[in-house]
Parts: C-alpha cells; sequence; structure tokens
C-alpha cells in the first residue's frame, strides 16, 4: 500500500460494509405441464448420489457368485417396494390407487420375468458383472419397446419402457450399494426442482407440504405425471436447463406453472404479484369445474350428451370418479397381457373387469377386447406362440385387432367369458378393434354367442340381456360400409386417432409427416360425418373415442354432425361439459353445414379453432 492510501494517524481506518450480491435477474424456462395450478413458494432441490459402476468383466468361475449378489440385489429391491406399498397410507387415497398397480408391476418384473432371464444370460455368456448386465439389458429391452412401430400406443409404450429402466435403475443402487434419494427435508410449502423424479418416489412426497414440482426430465404421459396429477401437486416435467449449476440457489422463490408449462427462477415482485392473482384465478376456476361434476352434460337449449371417460390402467380410475364422466366410454385391455410370461386366464381376467365395473357403482363400462398389433410388445403372446416374435413388416396393416382374435379363438373366447362374469356386476358393452367389414363382426357375434351359451350351461352367474357387441370405426373401409356394419353391430366407437392416421396415410409419431396428421381434414371429417349418420339413421348408439372428444373447441362441429356421446381422458371432461353448456344444438347444426361445405383443410381449420 503506497503512503497516500494510508488513513490519518488520528482517525481510525473505516471498516468497509459487506458487498451485497447483487440481485439475480428473473429467468424464464419452458418445460411440458403435466399437472395443472400454480405454485409459488422456495426452491428445494433433491440430488440421487450417483451409482457408480466399476466392475465390468468377470472370470467364469466369478459367474456363480455374481449370479448371487445378483439375487441379493433383486431380494433387497422386492423388500423396499414392499415397504414403499406400506407407506401408501400417508397418502390420499386417490393417490393410493394410482401408485399401488404400478409398485405391483415393479415386483412383477424382479420376479421371473424377460428382464430377469436376460440379465442371468447376459452374466453367463457375455461374462460381465451383474451390474453391466443390468444396465445392458435394460437399456436393450426398453429401446426393443420404443422402436416398435405404430402410433396408437407410443404412450403406452414409453410407460413399458419407463417402467423396465426403473427397476433396472433401482437394481443398480442396490448392487453398487448407493443410497436412494431422500425428502425428509423438503420444507412445508417447498417446491421440488431437481434432474428427474421416478414414479416410485410419489410414495415418498407428501402433498400437504408440497407446492409443485419441476424437473429437468420427462414428459405428460409417464407414469411420474400421472401420479403428480393423481396427487393433485402442480408440476412441469422437460425443463432444459432447470438444475444447471448456478440457475438456482436453495430457498430462493420459484413459480410453477403446471397449466402453462413454464417455470420462473427468481421472479420479479410484478411476477410475482400477478403468479399470485393468477392463484386466485385457478382456485376459482377450479371451485366452478368442481361444481359442473354434479351438473349434467346438457347444451343450452336442453339437448343431453353422454361423457364419458378413457381408461388405459385401472390406477386412472380416481381420476374418472373426480372428473365427474357419466362411465367408461374406452376400458383398453391391453394392459393385462403386458409385462407377463403367461397369458391371463378367464379367472384373473374376470376380477379385473368385475373391480373397473364394481367401482363405476351402476355407470356403464364399455371393455375393448385385445387390439394387439405388430407395434406392441406383451411378451405372453409370443412366449405361448400366439404371435411371432418378429413383428410384421408393416404392422399397421397386419395381423392385428379383430383379425388375431378370430384367428386364434381361444384366445378370444377367453376374455369374452371374463367380461360375460363381470357384466353381473353392472353395465358393460363389448368393442371389437379393427373390424373392416360385415364378416368380420358376423363371424365374432357367433364366437360371442357361444361363450354365452356355455357360460349359462357352466351356472355362471350372467346378466339376463347380453352386453351389446359394437364395433370400432378406425379405417375408411369400415367408415364407408358403415351403413351395412350398422345391421351387424349394436353400437359404434369412431377411434379418430386411427381413423385420420389411416385416412391420410400419416404416422403423426414420424417427425417427417407429423405436420401433415389433421383430424379436421375434410376426407376425415366425411369419413366421421358417414359413419354417424349411417349409425344415426339405424337409431344405434355412436360415440367418438379419439383425442377429437376431448378438444372442447370441437364440440361445436361435432354436435352439428349428430354426435351426443364422446369419451375422453378423464381430465378433459370438465371442460368439455363446460364448453357443450354454453352451445346451442341449432347453431351447431348450421355451423356443421358450413365446415363440411368446405374443402380446403386451412379454412376448415380457422373455423373450427379460430373464430371462424
Amino acid at each position: 500500500m503506497s503512503r497516500t492510501d494510508e488513513p490519518p494517524e488520528d482517525k481510525p481506518a473505516e471498516a468497509k460494509p459487506p458487498r451485497e450480491k447483487a440481485p439475480r435477474p428473473e429467468r424464464r424456462l419452458i418445460g411440458i405441464p403435466v399437472s395443472s395450478g400454480i405454485a409459488i413458494g422456495p426452491v428445494f432441490g433433491a440430488a440421487e448420489p450417483p451409482a457408480v459402476i466399476t466392475r465390468l468383466k468377470i472370470h467364469a468361475e466369478d459367474t456363480q457368485a455374481e449370479v448371487a449378489r445378483l439375487d441379493a440385489a433383486i431380494a433387497q429391491s422386492r423388500k423396499q417396494l414392499l415397504k414403499l406399498k406400506a407407506r401408501l397410507a400417508i397418502l390420499p387415497e386417490d393417490s393410493q390407487a394410482e401408485i399401488a398397480p404400478l409398485l405391483d408391476a415393479y415386483l412383477q418384473m424382479i420376479g421371473s420375468s424377460r428382464l430377469v432371464r436376460g440379465v442371468r444370460r447376459r452374466v453367463a455368456e457375455t461374462l460381465v458383472s451383474a451390474e453391466t448386465a443390468v444396465v445392458d439389458e435394460t437399456e436393450a429391452l426398453a429401446e426393443t419397446i420404443m422402436a416398435m412401430p405404430g402410433d396408437e400406443d407410443r404412450a403406452g409404450r414409453r410407460r413399458r419402457a419407463e417402467e423396465v429402466r426403473e427397476i433396472g435403475r433401482r437394481l443398480i443402487r442396490n448392487l453398487t450399494r448407493a443410497p436412494f434419494r431422500s425428502f425428509t427435508g423438503l420444507p412445508p410449502g417447498a417446491v421440488l426442482a431437481c434432474e428427474y423424479l421416478r414414479p416410485a418416489d410419489a410414495a415418498l412426497l407428501d402433498p400437504a407440504r408440497l407446492a409443485g414440482v419441476a424437473t429437468d426430465d420427462g414428459g405428460a404421459d409417464g407414469h411420474t405425471a400421472i401420479m403428480l396429477r393423481a396427487l393433485g401437486v402442480p408440476a412441469v416435467l422437460g425443463v432444459a436447463g432447470l438444475t444447471e449449476v448456478g440457475q438456482q440457489r436453495p430457498g430462493e422463490t420459484i413459480i410453477v406453472d403446471g397449466t402453462a408449462g413454464v417455470v420462473t427462477l427468481n421472479p420479479s415482485a410484478t411476477t410475482l404479484a400477478t403468479a399470485r392473482r393468477a392463484v386466485t384465478a385457478y382456485a376459482r376456476e377450479l371451485q366452478k369445474l368442481a361444481l359442473l361434476r354434479r351438473l349434467p352434460a346438457v347444451t343450452a337449449d336442453g339437448e343431453a350428451v353422454d361423457l364419458q371417460a378413457n381408461l388405459e390402467i385401472p390406477a386412472e380410475l380416481p381420476l374418472i370418479a373426480q372428473s365427474g364422466a357419466a362411465g367408461i366410454g374406452l376400458f383398453r385391455s391391453e394392459f393385462l397381457f403386458m409385462n407377463r410370461e403367461k397369458l391371463p386366464d378367464e379367472a384373473a381376467q374376470a376380477e379385473v373387469y368385475r373391480s373397473v365395473v364394481e367401482a363405476m357403482a351402476g355407470d356403464p363400462v364399455t371393455i375393448r377386447v385385445l387390439d394387439w398389433g405388430g407395434e406392441k410388445e406383451i411378451e405372453a403372446l409370443q412366449a405361448e406362440g400366439v404371435v411371432p416374435e418378429a413383428a410384421d413388416l408393416n404392422p399397421a396393416l397386419g395381423i392385428r385387432g379383430i383379425r388375431l382374435l378370430l384367428r386364434e379363438t381361444e384366445l378370444f373366447e377367453t376374455q369374452l367369458a371374463a367380461i360375460l362374469r363381470a357384466a353381473s356386476a353392472g353395465p358393460v358393452r363389448i368393442l371389437l378393434p379393427m373390424v373392416t367389414n360385415v364378416g368380420e363382426v358376423r363371424q365374432a357375434r357367433e364366437i360371442y354367442e357361444r361363450v354365452i351359451r356355455r357360460l349359462r350351461r357352466r351356472g355362471e352367474r350372467l346378466p339376463d340381456k347380453a352386453p351389446p357387441l359394437g364395433i370400432m370405426i378406425e379405417t375408411p373401409g369400415a367408415a364407408l360400409s358403415a351403413d351395412a356394419l350398422a345391421l351387424e353391430a349394436d353400437f359404434f366407437a369412431i377411434g379418430t386417432n386411427d381413423l385420420t392416421m389411416y385416412t391420410l396415410a400419416v404416422d403423426r409419431g414420424d417427425s417427417d409427416v407429423s405436420a401433415l396428421y389433421d383430424p379436421l381434414h375434410p376426407a376425415v371429417l366425411r369419413l366421421v360425418q358417414f359413419a354417424t349418420e349411417a349409425a344415426l339413421r339405424m337409431r344405434m348408439p355412436v360415440s367418438v373415442c379419439g383425442e377429437m372428444a376431448s378438444n372442447p373447441k370441437l364440440m361445436k362441429l361435432l354436435l352439428g354432425l349428430g354426435l351426443r356421446s364422446f369419451s375422453m381422458n378423464a381430465s378433459a371432461v370438465p371442460r368439455v361439459k363446460q364448453a357443450i353448456r354454453a352451445l346451442d344444438i341449432d347453431d351447431c347444426a348450421r355451423f356443421a353445414r358450413r365446415v363440411m361445405e368446405q374443402s380446403d383443410p386451412a379454412v376448415i381449420q380457422d373455423m373450427v379453432l379460430g373464430t371462424g
């Protein structure tokens, strides 16, 4: 220090005030909205300690010891999962119903499953450590599931791949003795912001203490998303860069907008005030939608409309109960056949169907029989020789849906018998997938009546009147022959997802052509109109169960075409009901006539989705 910089001798040096940290700028990140609502609170991070794999190759004489390590990890994983199931009692009843079936699936996968057999085989044949074998086998199996072609069950494939990877991660942590993530330090009202959130973590979260969730990874249709919706926790997943170094400090305020898919770090005073007003507005909106649950789905001029929900797995039943849906319009039964070595027998299927029918307490349940296609990974069908291990070259045009069931009549009869037995517990309808001609319906009905006669001879309790037998309208061929099909079927369910795909020759999961996927294309609308009118002429029930049914903006057009029954994901029911109650049927009919006069898809888009 120079002489001139020294303080005067007669005055003590003044202490410099501590340097204040520069205010951090507000940062907005975009993600995937998975659970609606707005959360404001201090950010809390819960990183999972890494599991380090150091052992790769082994010697042949070490194989037995390595398999023993694997068995110990499997036993430990089973113990942990059973403990998680026991902890479900602290969660709301709806959340318990959501999570328990997933934990059961995990337990099944660490039994005598394809995954475990594959890991053992890798250890023995390629002489790798148990950790390496688990990593390689789970990733190979997950990639096989995801590589299956086709569009309709893409979300289901993602969930199955997620299940496989999650079990692999659990086995790895137990093999390497790496600790699991803990949420015990989560303060009340905090927002959890982390790289990822596993489905099993939901059993460790207390929704009464947790304000919201945001993660780097994840999507809208995974098990984690389903569970967060069941917990009623505002959540945004897939927020790229959320947990990068320096993005957030523990305790800083964070806003999670689970409706818009926006996460705001270090919000300004203005943004915070806006978010607080949005929280109040959202609470009021929830109150209005909750009131709709008890109100009928009727138009402003008194026309009744039937709103039902789609069901993919029984874990979604609590969401359906909360939605105010008047039944299940599409119960996809494929989950019963997945993640298992043997096909479910009649008794096992009947028990599941009955539990769903009883849960609906008198509301109708429409069960679609097995809709297998080459894009769906159902190991039990392959193991028992029902389908080949190699998928069709073009599974969308191969042996799938009703074609497989008519070829494998024992499989078909077993499922029909199980559904019929469950029908004694409440109103049930049976739906045939991928029908393209009247011969298929006639052949299916012959089998159906034969099963009924056999069950009556057996003394099984059945409903006095056989459940209606309906068909999916999901190909142009079915739509264009709807007049003839209406003479054979008891009801129609128009599957607009596949109908759009087959009509426009577009797989919306293919990014190169996904922009061409347009359910409002005039060709698709004319097929919907043709099938609807054929059913109405026969005074036969007809519904829409594809994604078109879940868009409130399409209700004016669909009601105008004559449709009065819709089935959709449960979360869409309140808003669709809200839209219906504001419409007038005569206005809808006039609007539909104007739309159907158009031939330009862009004009139709503007009319239906814009201000048209």
